[in-house]
């Protein structure tokens, strides 16, 4: 057990300083983590052998329910709205034209049969969320038109579609009928539907009237609830990415307390989920059987990318009257990742017998999308001038918290503060500073330019807001009755280097020190570091 915790502890600390590395050296994290799997892998540097293709299958589902849910919770629908439609046209007729195309360029150029021809074009027809938006967010990239929306609805819904088309690739090469591949697809969209609606709708209903003991019984509480929407569609033989992905969306877009907690909360876990998705499949990966299969991943990867792709975008948004750029740039951020090769893990898991190696093949393609795609898609935007400057992409999402333009600070009147006895009209108060009420022996006062602040008067007053965009950072020190600044002036004190004493808090007081402010036992100390 030791063993295994400290193995596990080693790949989590390795991704994570891979992430850190990835603004560095201009590749995506998701890449690096993949890249960290082969190292460990049996070709790798540690040399440790594992080709477990059911156990990786079922680990790598639960990250992408996670995922999946996440994807949906964190759809803004009111930012959303403006291309839901071609969105949605994206993610399921889009990916439909890429799958039919990539199995006609399997059957026709590569001569492999109709069954794995289909299957390929399945697993490969959807793109990958985490890869789009790792590099949109990290990189701060608003896109103009909405299309940050759009890319974020298309590859965050468009899972389900591709693997409902997985399913359908699957029987057809078990020998099933027309018959039951219509079935099949009714109780994928069914089943799928009804649970994600009816699991989310319950959960909201419950999360509104239920008094849980802490905020963390929430989080439990929803980690459950995405985990039941999965397994109850997938029992009854519904998508259950589907239901997961609208089980997301309509929590994420109810108004239930504690969201941001829960947005914290989920982005943890789905951060952790691609670690643990990308290291397994790098893990799994053998990277001497690459070369056998290297030629045919680039020629179906070039024609995905230059014709399947472009096609599938162009005839959905042209009739749209979308801009050219915007056309290329949504061609170009079709990214294939994680959810291709989980959905070739479950070919090979579920004992589907492929004349060729599919699962190395999309490997493959994976990598080179990620790696070539991925790199380059800042490069891109900015060269088919899709940048908007004055937006920020994480207003698309239901994780960004709106800033207001101004804060709230709490002032207490003391004898000797220097606003004791004056008048409001008469205090010399810094531009853009407002007293919005005054609390006096329990009573709310408004105040006006002629009211006189009193000494035990406390103050409410609005500031304008910081906007966080620097290095800058707080810190609180307790000075307790040991402390070596006790009974200290602030201009006697060493303090670190490039640092300040922005304030002295003391009781209700906050002062503002100057060099010849002393430090008294049981102030707390806020230095701006």
């Amino acid at each position: 057990m030791a063993s295994v915790l400290i193995f596990a502890s080693a790949v989590i600390i390795f991704c994570i300083i891979a992430d850190k590395l990835s603004d560095k050296i201009g590749v995506p994290c998701l890449l690096l983590f993949m890249l960290v799997g082969m190292l460990f892998g049996s070709d790798g540097l540690f040399k440790i052998p594992f080709d477990n293709f059911s156990f990786t299958e079922n680990i790598c589902t639960v990250c992408l329910i996670f995922i999946m849910f996440y994807g949906g919770f964190g759809v803004k629908l009111s930012a959303a709205r403006p291309v839901f439609i071609r969105s949605g046209l994206l993610s399921s007729l889009g990916v439909v034209i890429t799958a039919l195309l990539i199995c006609a360029f399997c059957r026709i150029g590569l001569k492999w049969s109709f069954a794995e021809s289909f299957l390929l074009g399945a697993v490969v027809s959807s793109t990958d969320a985490a890869s789009v938006f790792s590099v949109l967010k990290s990189k701060n990239l608003n896109l103009k038109y909405n299309t940050a929306s759009l890319l974020e609805i298309e590859s965050g819904s468009n899972d389900p579609i591709a693997y409902m088309l997985t399913a359908v690739g699957i029987m057809l090469l078990s020998g099933g009928g027309l018959s039951t591949v219509w079935l099949l697809i009714i109780k994928q969209i069914l089943f799928g539907a009804v649970f994600g609606f009816a699991v989310a709708y319950g959960a909201v209903f419950a999360l509104k009237r239920l008094t849980l003991e802490s905020e963390g019984m929430e989080m439990v509480f929803l980690t459950a609830v995405s985990a039941a929407s999965y397994a109850l569609s997938s029992y009854w033989g519904g998508n259950g990415f589907l239901s997961v992905y609208i089980c997301g969306i309509i929590i994420g877009n109810s108004d239930i307390k504690n969201k941001k907690p829960l947005v914290n909360y989920f982005d943890g876990i789905t951060g952790l989920s691609q670690i643990v998705i990308f290291f397994l499949l790098g893990f799994l990966c053998s990277p001497h059987m690459l070369p056998k299969v290297f030629f045919t991943a680039v020629l179906i990867f070039l024609f995905m990318f230059f014709i399947a792709r472009p096609a599938a975008v162009f005839a959905v948004l042209l009739p749209f009257k979308a801009k050219l750029n915007q056309c290329l740039l949504v061609s170009f951020a079709g990214l294939r990742g994680a959810a291709s090769i989980v959905f070739a893990i479950m070919v090979i898991a579920g004992g589907a017998k492929t004349e060729n190696d599919i699962f190395n093949i999309v490997f493959l393609i994976a990598i080179i999308s990620v790696a070539l795609q991925g790199s380059l898609l800042p490069f891109v935007t900015k060269k088919l001038d899709m940048v908007a400057a004055d937006g920020d992409v994480r207003k698309t999402f239901n994780d960004y918290v709106e800033r207001s333009w101004l804060n709230l600070i709490n002032i207490a009147v003391t004898l000797k503060h220097k606003w004791a006895g004056k008048l409001v009209k008469d205090i010399d108060m810094p531009t853009d500073f407002l007293i919005l009420s005054v609390r006096r022996n329990g009573e709310v006062i408004y105040p006006r330019g002629d009211t006189k602040l009193e000494v035990g008067d406390s103050l409410i007053v609005s500031v304008p807001a910081y906007n966080d965009t620097t290095d800058v950072s707080l810190k609180e020190i307790k000075i307790n009755k040991r402390h070596k600044w006790k009974n200290k002036t602030v201009s006697e004190i060493s303090l670190p280097k490039n640092s300040l004493v922005a304030a002295i808090k003391r009781g209700d007081e906050f002062i503002i020190p100057n060099g010849e402010s002393q430090i008294l036992e049981n102030d707390i100390l806020i230095l701006c570091e």
